[in-house]
């Protein structure tokens, strides 16, 4: 069985529709939805989607009490994933940035072609990316290229959000170390996959800016990206990577 973790805060003109449409795509598949005790009522969406439709065995919700970070909000959910007999898990936003039709490739480099990991990367193949100022593609593609050239990972995209990865994954990375909340928290996810000795394998996905709600980036997260790789390599180089 497979599960897809959905971190919300605020995204209620969002989430009902990407829950149908994974679930009406894939059969074999469950959602976690990891509300952070959004003030739109997102999580009582949620609930009340659970009980109108009959969603009890395929749709659950974890609550939080506040917004604490996109990395805290998937960590959450990956412990409730590993309490349960679930094998792939994946993350993916629920703006539709990331598009459930994209699953099964993400899926396929993990079951068939036995990575431990996939990406779904917006720059594997040139710049896919739809509806994104030219300043924010311009960030964004320097930000790969910096984490890249500082961390020596052969990772196109290491902030993407969408990802899948086999149980066995989560279960050797220590998420109780895992020490950033925001894009680095991706950046950290990948890195530490590596150095454990796992496969990725980035899968080209092309990605669109969201049509509703607002987007989550500020400058506190960016500024953590910048920094965190390079606490990541010094720890790294000095042996205290966890």
């Amino acid at each position: 069985m497979n599960l897809v973790i959905i971190p919300t805060y605020n995204e209620v003109d969002n989430i009902s529709k990407i829950i149908h449409e994974i679930l009406s795509r894939y059969d074999d598949f469950h959602i976690l939805v990891v509300d952070d005790n959004s003030p739109d009522a997102t999580g009582r969406l949620v609930e009340n989607l659970i009980v109108e439709e009959g969603l009890f065995d395929t749709l659950h919700l974890l609550k939080r009490q506040e917004k604490a970070g996109l990395g805290l909000a998937y960590i959450a959910g990956f412990k409730w994933a590993l309490q349960r007999n679930y094998e792939f898990i994946f993350e993916i936003d629920a703006d539709f940035s990331h598009h459930p039709k994209d699953i099964k490739h993400l899926l396929s480099a993990c079951k068939d072609e036995n990575f431990d990991m996939s990406i779904g990367s917006r720059y594997v193949n040139g710049v896919n990316v739809v509806n994104w100022p030219m300043k924010r593609i311009l960030i964004s593609w320097f930000a790969s290229k910096y984490v890249k050239f500082l961390m020596r990972i052969p990772i196109n995209d290491s902030t993407a959000g969408f990802v899948c990865y086999k149980r066995k994954v989560l279960e050797k990375i220590n998420l109780d170390k895992i020490q950033f909340v925001g894009y680095a928290f991706q950046i950290e996810m990948k890195f530490k996959a590596i150095v454990l000795g796992f496969k990725l394998k980035e899968v080209p996905v092309i990605f669109t800016e969201r049509k509703y709600g607002k987007s989550k980036m500020d400058g506190a997260i960016i500024y953590e990206a910048i920094f965190g790789v390079m606490k990541l390599k010094l720890k790294n180089i000095f042996g205290k990577i966890q």
